[in-house]
């Protein structure tokens, strides 16, 4: 099979391969795409958590994005880790440069276990420049509390989130309700045309790391492939539920979902 498209990551390293940048390659190739990389940051995490991270020069950054795209141009691109504001920037001018206009945002801020990957001085670049240059952000609710300095505590409160993004200029929203204490998780889809919910029963397990990276590659995969976005975000939560749902239950804390749930085995390597 060759693969129907080819997707550029922009995002940090997960050395427990949950998460970052594994989890992307892992979810787009399940996929049947091509996954390219460009590392901002190294970590040393497991499951129950970060221990450091390593921040690669943003000028190194901007090398990797722009020396891959001029030789294998992506038909879309995820951007997951962005932790300082001189990353920010480079990658901004980097993507003014390869001119790719699928682009999906996943505002990554704190990890699973609770650790903040991300300052202050970056948030603030990431609200005013970054957003309004990307098709699609993809964040959870503690994230867009923190983009929008709106407390969240229902389904009505993502709307209003989602609408102050919208004003910030970003062009389409999909906030993530995993973190709402609800039996059914409601993800909204937002833009100025449409709301549109996507509902799913919550699976109660504590092996969801890695969920927001891999959702907003599979929306990548599926758009990058020609679905409509909304239907890229239908089409990716499916895809993470199925993941959640078959964990491989790895690890003392919170353990990776299951990437190849989509992948079926040719009979010749089994």
């Amino acid at each position: 099979m060759k693969p129907k498209s080819k997707i550029l990551i922009i995002a940090g390293s997960d050395s427990s391969g949950g998460a970052g940048i594994q989890a992307d390659i892992k979810t787009v190739t399940s996929l049947g795409s091509y996954a390219m990389t460009a590392i901002t940051a190294v970590t040393s995490q497991n499951t129950t958590g970060v221990k450091s991270i390593v921040s690669i020069d943003p000028k190194e950054i901007s090398k990797q994005i722009l020396f891959t795209c001029r030789d294998i141009k992506p038909d879309a691109i995820k951007i997951g880790m962005l932790h300082s504001e001189s990353v920010i920037r480079s990658v901004i001018s980097s993507l003014k440069l390869i001119g790719v206009p699928k682009i999906i945002l996943d505002p990554v801020m704190v990890a699973k276990g609770g650790s903040r990957l991300i300052n202050n001085k970056a948030i603030n670049i990431l609200k005013k420049q970054l957003i309004k240059k990307v098709s699609l952000i993809t964040p959870n609710i503690p994230e867009a509390e923190v983009l929008t300095d709106l407390k969240i505590k229902d389904t009505q409160d993502m709307i209003k989130a989602a609408k102050i993004l919208l004003s910030m200029g970003a062009k389409n929203i999909l906030i993530k309700g995993g973190h709402l204490k609800l039996e059914i998780v409601k993800d909204i889809f937002v833009n100025k045309k449409e709301i549109k919910f996507f509902s799913n029963k919550k699976i109660k397990t504590r092996n969801t790391h890695g969920t927001g990276c891999t959702l907003s590659s599979a929306i990548a995969t599926f758009f990058s492939c020609g679905k409509l976005l909304n239907k890229s975000c239908e089409l990716g939560i499916k895809y993470v539920n199925q993941s959640i749902r078959s964990n491989p239950n790895f690890g003392k804390g919170h353990g990776p979902i299951n990437h190849l749930n989509s992948i079926t085995i040719n009979k010749k390597f089994r």
